[in-house]
């Protein structure tokens, strides 16, 4: 699986802080950052955060799927104050969900340039701010050396 990360607008609205910033993303169980930003809108990312997770015990997608409704992807905008850092906003949904969203009357593509707006936390003043990214996920079947198949799910 992939996870594409453009950039986080939030117009009119300075930042108190002038320390740098990241985007945390935890999904399947793993947990991946971006490079650091300087604490200015719109911030820049133009990454990619690459997911893979092999499923042993799954051979028909329906369970894939039931599996993927129950995890949680959460986002994170983290700025490096110090002692620890400071979460400005949050986005949490249901895995399924975040890689393949329900269709739009739209004609665009599942996964490319999708905008959400993230949850502010008590440390960030102003409106919401809204993260522009895209998905792509491959998924495969393949043969374990006891002739059973599994699935492996590869976010890139």
């Amino acid at each position: 699986m992939n996870v594409f990360l453009l950039q986080i607008t939030c117009p009119g609205v300075l930042l108190k802080d002038k320390e740098e910033l990241y985007l945390s993303v935890s999904i399947l169980g793993q947990y991946k950052k971006t490079r650091c930003v300087p604490a200015a809108f719109p911030l820049f990312f133009q990454e990619k955060l690459v997911f893979e997770k092999t499923f042993a015990n799954i051979v028909d997608p329906g369970d894939l799927v039931e599996l993927l409704e129950v995890d949680t992807a959460v986002l994170e905008l983290i700025q490096l104050v110090p002692p620890v850092g400071e979460i400005l906003a949050t986005y949490e949904e249901n895995t399924r969900d975040f890689l393949f969203p329900d269709p739009k009357l739209t004609c665009r593509h599942h996964g490319i340039d999708r905008e959400i707006l993230m949850k502010r936390s008590s440390y960030f003043t102003g409106i919401a701010p809204k993260l522009r990214f895209s998905t792509s996920s491959l998924i495969t079947e393949s043969l374990l050396s006891s002739g059973r198949s599994h699935v492996q799910v590869s976010i890139i």
